[in-house]
């Protein structure tokens, strides 16, 4: 197991965790692509929503990445025009924790009440994606990080899937328990 979890706390490790710097200017969309694998935050919750539908399993599996992309495309919005949301950073250090809980505990609540509680994610990290984009070519930077979302979704989509087919189920929830530790350690940084 401690093999499982050692590369989700070598991301902590890394010194810019929540930095997204670096994103090229002039290029609306390659700067969008490029937020969300950034930094750790982003790309430890969108892999634990990946992992939480795999192993919930049935509608779950479209219905939370689509959740969270569409709450975070309006969250992107408001952050954009510089609508206030109190919490932001905080909010999505716990998405990581709290997705990945749900993905280790393998638990299955209503669709309704898992689509809301990832929506309620999506929008924080939309908010901060949406604060930091440009402020010239905003519909180019939203396609681009509503796409690397749905790529980081996919991929613990896949992961989630492939542990099952495999019958890892096991293994896939300590992923989710990686995240989550993941999580933590970034909350102490």
């Amino acid at each position: 197991m401690f093999r499982l979890l050692m590369p989700a706390l070598l991301v902590c490790l890394a010194a810019p965790a929540l930095a997204h710097d670096g994103h090229p200017s002039g290029a609306p969309f390659l700067s969008g692509l490029l937020h969300p694998v950034g930094g750790a935050d982003h790309v430890l919750a969108m892999i634990a929503v990946g992992l939480w539908a795999a192993v919930s399993g049935g509608r779950a599996l479209w219905a939370l990445p689509l959740g969270f992309v569409a709450a975070m495309l309006a969250g992107g919005a408001m952050g954009a025009l510089g609508a206030g949301l109190p919490g932001v950073e905080p909010m999505i250090l716990a998405s990581i924790v709290l997705i990945g809980v749900l993905a280790a505990l393998a638990l299955r609540l209503p669709l309704a009440l898992c689509v809301a509680v990832v929506a309620v994610f999506g929008l924080f990290h939309g908010h901060a994606h949406g604060t930091e984009g440009p402020a010239a070519g905003l519909a180019a930077y939203a396609a681009g990080f509503a796409l690397a979302t749905a790529a980081l979704h996919g991929a613990g989509l896949a992961l989630g899937l492939v542990l099952q087919a495999l019958s890892a189920r096991g293994v896939a929830r300590a992923f989710g328990a990686g995240t989550a530790v993941a999580g933590l350690a970034l909350a102490m940084a």
